[in-house]
């Protein structure tokens, strides 16, 4: 089902500002913040304002549409929730985003299940960390 079939299933209105956010979400090749994704909105759209993206993108949240991680730069990104799932390794030193596979995480699930009794939603998961290059570097000064 699309968005915009679940949106109006769940009563929701499709306003030229939402179906435009939900466009600009779809065609991104990589993770959106609002600010990128209202830069290209306000291009097609002139009207728009950020509230209306912040809004659309809470509402799509809510309805488990898009996913939404912190890579720490200070800004949260958006990914569309059909596009998969899926989880990164952010070096804290140069910034290099690594995707890590949803097995990976697996062990990690069903520990926090057994130990505490905790089903954790690892849906869309950011860990920071240093990459192999950037601890290398550490070791040689």
């Amino acid at each position: 089902m699309s968005c915009h079939e679940i949106l109006r299933e769940k009563g929701h209105r499709l306003t030229p500002q939402r179906m435009l956010v939900i466009e600009v979400l779809h065609e991104a090749d990589k993770h959106i913040s609002a600010e990128e994704l209202y830069k290209q909105l306000h291009s097609r759209y002139p009207y728009a304002n950020i509230s209306t993206v912040y809004r659309t993108l809470e509402l799509l949240k809510e309805l488990n549409l898009v996913t939404e991680a912190d890579f720490g730069e200070g800004r949260v990104r958006y990914h569309v929730a059909e596009k998969g799932h899926h989880h990164h390794l952010v070096c804290h030193s140069c910034g290099k985003v690594i995707d890590l596979d949803d097995f990976t995480l697996y062990p990690l699930k069903d520990a926090l299940l057994k130990e505490y009794g905790f089903d954790a939603d690892l849906r869309h998961l950011a860990i920071s960390g240093k990459c192999s290059k950037c601890r290398k570097k550490k070791r040689r000064a």
